[in-house]
């Protein structure tokens, strides 16, 4: 049968071939991504019998109808994406996947890093991938009776995170402090990393880790495979727990984990409620922290005021909510480029 199969790169702006996706995935119980790149199609006789697409260098929407089932379909879509993949100079590649399918995948040659039983699986094509990640942060090992873990994108740093790691480094031995890596934020992540480091620099106590591949963010964690918003955040909680608890919390010694509490966003609250559920079923204790309010009025600081600011012209004005080396920062030639970056982007983040 192979000889009457095509495979295509689907346009999403081709409503025709765009309403096969969707009735396929729709079939196979996923929604579509809204984070795709690339997207495949595997015709027979123009019906769309497989499909599959990346975001990055992570594999997601891969589904084969039911009656094409046992013909390979899954290898070839695969194989596919992961040559589109290399022809733009990524080697290491990622799959969220249903439990039900994680065998398929490990006979593709992908490895289990972590998974919520019964709902998704987080793989990889390496089998000594997250091991190298957990030699990498191991080196920045340091011994303590209190150990303490943050992450943050910092999308700029704020005197609001600047709170939140003075309290945890007070009040622990250590303090691990990792950076999300992904580049999902308007503000790239070497500047981020940068004002996080600068601001930070007086506590002597904080080590900075980048975050990596395995820190899944919400661009990056497949949420088409629930229909449900609030069940797709408690998974990808509970997912990204499995790898801290599973990876991280050893490797480092941590006993605790800081977390700003979120006082507008449900979707935020619901996924920082799943951690400190998960966290200390498993002996990890995790603080949710109040957010520290501006000066003048009780209206937590956040990152987004920020940008906002800077939107409106009032670049003066974000002096009372950034720690000094960040305003400094945005008063240098480099931020004065980053600034016009902000004003022309409309996204959340």
């Amino acid at each position: 049968m192979d000889y009457e199969m095509e495979i295509r790169k689907i346009d999403h702006s081709n409503e025709k071939d765009q309403q096969k996706l969707l009735d396929l995935l729709d079939r196979e119980g996923i929604r579509l991504d809204q984070f795709l790149e690339y997207s495949i199609g595997v015709f027979q006789n123009d019906t769309l019998v497989a499909t599959g697409s990346f975001y990055k260098n992570t594999l997601r929407c891969l589904a084969v109808d039911k009656n094409s089932q046992g013909l390979g379909l899954m290898n070839k879509v695969v194989t596919h994406l992961q040559d589109q993949l290399i022809l733009r100079g990524e080697h290491h590649f990622f799959i969220y996947t249903k439990a039900s399918y994680s065998r398929l995948f490990e006979e593709l040659g992908y490895y289990t890093i972590a998974k919520v039983d019964g709902v998704v699986v987080f793989m990889e094509n390496r089998p000594d991938g997250i091991g190298n990640y957990k030699g990498k942060i191991q080196k920045k090992y340091i011994a303590g009776d209190r150990v303490a873990f943050i992450a943050m994108n910092a999308n700029p740093f704020t005197k609001g995170h600047l709170y939140l790691v003075e309290k945890a480094a007070r009040e622990n031995d250590i303090l691990h402090l990792f950076v999300v890596t992904e580049e999902a934020s308007v503000i790239p992540f070497k500047t981020r990393f940068e004002l996080i480091k600068k601001g930070t620099g007086h506590l002597k106590n904080v080590v900075m880790h980048e975050a990596g591949e395995y820190m899944i963010s919400k661009a990056t964690f497949p949420s088409y495979f629930f229909k449900d918003e609030t069940d797709a955040v408690r998974a990808h909680a509970r997912l990204d727990l499995e790898i801290f608890i599973k990876h991280i919390v050893p490797v480092l010694g941590i006993k605790k984990r800081y977390v700003g509490e979120e006082p507008y966003c449900e979707v935020t609250r619901t996924y920082v409620e799943t951690m400190k559920t998960v966290l200390e079923s498993n002996g990890i204790v995790c603080e949710i922290v109040p957010r520290k309010e501006t000066e003048t009025s009780p209206v937590p600081i956040s990152a987004s005021m920020v940008r906002q600011w800077i939107r409106e012209n009032r670049l003066e004005e974000i002096r009372a909510i950034v720690p000094k080396t960040t305003y400094d920062y945005f008063k240098s030639e480099a931020g004065q480029e980053l600034i016009e970056k902000i004003k022309g982007h409309s996204g959340r983040h």
